[in-house]
């Protein structure tokens, strides 16, 4: 007797890309068909964001790729030309997308089908989604969905992708378009150019490609100057370039002049498509709301100032609110910290945990309100159209420096923190300003480089006023918190001239309808770009605070820090025992006598009130007595182990680099110690202040307003006496800090936002040096002045 096992085939899961213009609702689209469940990631070798969710509908599954926004397949460099890659198939990790899901504005038909004509030169299956077709309504706008399924030939649905309609139609849309077969593609140029694609394809075939894809082939003869040609210029050489540049005068000749000739052709095809589908019940310029706003919003006088006020009261709120959550965050790593101190002995196992992970976990985490509450203003500003603005408004003045209007809120967002800063060049469509925007967006003066100069300009700079009205403390304040914005202007210049050249793109940029935007798309953008920072550039913050934390503590004994440490705390123990009962006693009589003095016709010489108060004063005495001794015994422990901490840090790894390195500063007036405090704050430039603090014997507990640091830093001199700290030390000091990349979560987020370590290397090195030139010009020039 036999029996036969049935085999099931497991379902086909289709690959679908999803792409679109930006100010579409692509992004929200794709959300609403995952549910907000996406894999984030990087394409290998570029800085474009790899999107992939899933979606199951009828049983079927789908993986969505969500593309980058663009207008046009005219890759102009390797990122843009990942959507081209993605799509023909080349992109191995993803596969060859069974189908592709354009979405355009349904109220822009005519611009967003531009991309849609060049989708369709790919051949492959194509669902058009016509979105916001809420708003298509209200503007009196109808289209004939019918006629206009039959002339483009191929399946439309229509979808409010923020008020989650029509989500269901899609993903049945998108299932019956991914079985089907491919589609031929639509030939809108004339025959000249067709004859010169095929006659670039028998080229390539004698020079051993035989198999190149027409729709490269086609690009690569229409974008002159792109990527696609400068891919074929890698493999083929110089000969490839004389290829093409026949072929594009054999083009001009027969009158299809590349690149103009794309343009005509493909809105001439749009035209003839859209006449007669699409009717406006009013004039297409009759005055909408938007427009009545914008004559405010976007005007040249009312309209900047209405953005300065806005970025003001934007700024000014980030820091502010976000303050209480930091603070929790410090108070939750102050907690865990005593905890574990509580529970082990002072040793190496307590000093990792608490110094390396607890330090490393809280180091990313104190970030994590500013960035939430940036995200939360950028995720508004864009839903409700007014990030367009913004960046129309500010292209003119940013265009100077060879950028555009978008890079500027990355760049002001740098001045509370630079790493929601760099995270919000993610706005910056173009390759060139999106990278330039980045490698800047450091010099920003964040505010953890102000403890830096409040310690410094408190203790050197002297407290005067020039003319009777400027504070002379208060402007070298002013100055540092500048000096990185303006040096900035010139790097990008230079930035854009060298490593990024080409022109500055013209500024395109559709002005969406305003709308009041949606809780739950912004909610998903803002926990979308915690998620990333927490799980990927988090991971490398804290890689890097337990790599910095072993370098300050190997390869020395620690045993007898760990043993005065020991006895620290157990004297601290034993004092906090004996002083408790008097404490609570003292706040118990303290309260009795109050409730007693308050009574109607209280007598102060009530035996009672007598006795009370003085049992009051005995406590009070035994308190400072306990406490007086208590202090004179343990300020010699705390002394010895400070000095210990000092000579432990002096003899690890991290102060042998300040030793080693001292040569080096010594042009800038440093000596090893503030070198190795240079060193010491790569995590976190506040660093500096409590490696001073330990270098210095006074503990790592000190901060910016400590008056014994002060102190001891004007006393501290070289070995010959001279002393260390000088105005033109100081002012070096805040020069280097001003604009060095002294930063390792910085650098960590643009290794995440580039995909590559080159760039965090690039900007760590020319910061460097940028702030190593200024603080030597700073130093030497100040010794000058102040000898003469």
């Amino acid at each position: 007797m036999s029996s036969t096992a049935a085999v099931t085939t497991p379902p086909r899961i289709r690959t679908v890309a999803l792409i679109g213009n930006p100010n579409t609702g692509k992004s929200t689209l794709f959300n609403a068909l995952t549910g907000g469940r996406a894999r984030i990631g990087n394409f290998p070798g570029v800085t474009v964001e790899k999107k992939l969710g899933r979606f199951q509908h009828d049983g079927q599954e789908v993986v969505l790729v969500d593309l980058p926004g663009t207008y046009s397949l005219a890759a102009r460099s390797a990122d843009e030309m990942v959507s081209v890659d993605v799509l023909l198939g080349r992109q191995k990790e993803i596969g060859t997308p069974d189908a592709v899901v354009c979405i355009v504005d349904a109220s822009n038909l005519e611009r967003n089908l531009y991309l849609f004509s060049q989708i369709r030169d790919l051949g492959i299956p194509v669902l058009l989604v016509l979105n916001m077709w809420d708003l298509t309504a209200q503007s009196g706008m109808t289209i004939d969905l019918d006629q206009l399924r039959e002339r483009l030939g191929v399946p439309i649905v229509t979808t409010s992708a923020h008020k989650r309609e029509g989500v269901a139609d899609v993903k049945a849309a998108i299932l019956s378009t991914a079985d089907q077969k491919m589609v031929p593609p639509i030939r809108l140029f004339p025959v000249p150019f067709y004859a010169e694609v095929d006659q670039l394809a028998e080229w390539l075939k004698t020079e051993g490609i035989p198999d190149s894809p027409e729709f490269l082939r086609e690009r690569v003869l229409l974008d002159v100057h792109g990527e696609t040609e400068h891919r074929g210029f890698l493999r083929l050489g110089d000969k490839f370039g004389d290829v093409l540049q026949a072929a594009r005068k054999r083009l001009a000749d027969a009158g299809c002049k590349v690149p103009l000739v794309e343009t005509k052709v493909r809105y001439d095809w749009i035209r003839r498509q859209l006449e007669g589908v699409v009717k406006r019940s009013t004039s297409p310029h009759q005055e909408t709301t938007s427009d009545r706003i914008d004559r405010w919003l976007t005007h040249k006088v009312f309209g900047l100032l209405f953005f300065v006020v806005l970025m003001f009261l934007i700024f000014q709120a980030i820091y502010p609110w976000a303050e209480p959550a930091m603070k929790l965050v410090e108070a939750g790593q102050e907690l865990v910290s005593e905890t574990i101190k509580s529970l082990m002995p002072a040793g190496t196992l307590r000093s990792l945990l608490v110094d390396g992970v607890v330090a490393g976990v809280g180091s990313v985490l104190i970030f994590l309100p500013q960035i939430v509450l940036l995200f939360l203003f950028i995720s508004i500003l864009e839903d409700c159209g007014y990030m367009a603005r913004a960046a129309f408004l500010m292209d003119k003045l940013m265009t100077k420096i060879g950028l555009s209007g978008k890079s500027f809120l990355p760049l002001m967002s740098s001045f509370a923190c630079a790493i929601p800063g760099v995270m919000a060049t993610r706005v910056i469509e173009n390759r060139r300003d999106r990278m330039v925007t980045i490698l800047v967006a450091p010099l920003m003066s964040c505010s953890a480089r102000l403890p830096v100069y409040v310690l410094l300009i408190a203790a050197f700079i002297p407290q005067v006023w020039l003319g009777g009205f400027i504070d002379l403390q208060g402007l070298v304040l002013f100055v540092m918190q500048c000096l990185g914005a303006l040096v900035a202007i010139p790097v990008a210049w230079l930035l854009k001239k060298t490593f990024f050249k080409g022109e500055t793109p013209s500024f395109v940029m559709e002005l969406p309808t305003y709308k009041w935007p949606s809780p739950r798309i912004v909610l998903e953008r803002v926990v979308d770009r915690a998620k990333a920072f927490i799980g990927e550039a988090g991971t490398l913050i804290f890689a890097v605070t337990v790599l910095i934390w072993a370098a300050g503590f190997f390869p020395e004994d620690h045993s007898e820090q760990f043993g005065l440490q020991n006895k620290i705390e157990s004297a601290e123990e034993a004092y906090d025992s004996a002083a408790k009962p008097l404490h609570d006693r003292v706040r118990e009589i303290s309260a009795t006598l109050i409730d007693m003095s308050r009574a109607p016709n209280h007598d102060p010489k009530a035996p009672e009130f007598v006795k009370l108060t003085s049992e009051l004063a005995q406590n009070d005495l035994q308190l400072k007595h306990l406490t007086e001794d208590y202090q004179q015994q343990l300020e010699p422990v705390r002394t010895q182990e400070n000095e210990v901490s000092a000579e432990l840090i002096r003899r690890s790894y991290l102060g042998r680099a300040g030793l080693a390195v001292e040569p080096v500063f010594l042009p800038l007036g440093w000596d090893w110690r503030i070198g190795v405090g240079a060193i010491a704050s790569f995590p976190a430039r506040e660093v500096i202040i409590a490696t001073l603090g330990t270098i210095f014997s006074l503990g790592g507990d000190v901060d910016e307003g400590s008056a014994g640091l002060i102190s001891t830093l004007q006393s501290a001199t070289w070995p010959d006496g001279r002393p260390l700290f000088t105005i033109p030390v100081a002012l070096s000091i805040m020069v280097f800090f001003a604009l060095c990349a002294q930063c390792g979560a910085t650098l960590m987020v643009i290794r995440r936002e580039t995909n590559s370590w080159r760039w965090p290397v690039f900007t760590f090195c020319y910061m460097t040096v940028l702030a190593y030139v200024a603080a030597f010009a700073v130093y030497q020039l100040g010794t000058l002045l102040f000898r003469g």
